[in-house]
């Protein structure tokens, strides 16, 4: 979910995410998270709450002036967001070696045909 700001529409939030707003909390499933305090007298909801609370990852992205509010990790959430070294044929059939995008941002895209 990009955001602009870290106060999140609560009605966005629910049609983007499949969390429930309900007078207990956030639910999803068998699973209701309690966020009542966290309605600022806007109505709006707290991104940073909703990612401690929910286990979304909350990153910023400083050139582009926006914040992104992942999925929920279920437990499965990543200890950093460093990949390893990997050495892979690019498209053309050349090796080439992931290091070489440190610094950058990027995006792998991966295909099997299993």
């Amino acid at each position: 979910m990009i955001l602009k700001s870290l106060e999140v529409d609560p009605k966005t939030f629910e049609q983007r995410t499949g969390w429930a707003l309900k007078p207990e909390g956030a639910c999803k499933g068998q699973v209701c998270v309690p966020l009542a305090a966290d309605v600022s007298g806007a109505g709006k909801l707290d991104a940073r709450l909703l990612s401690e609370r929910l286990g979304m990852p909350l990153i910023r992205d400083d050139d582009a002036g926006v914040w992104c509010l992942g999925p929920e990790a279920m437990g499965r959430a990543l200890t950093s967001a460093r990949a390893p070294e990997l050495t892979l044929p690019d498209h053309t059939g050349n090796q080439f070696r992931l290091s070489s995008l440190r610094g950058q941002k990027a995006l792998i895209v991966t295909w099997s045909s299993w």
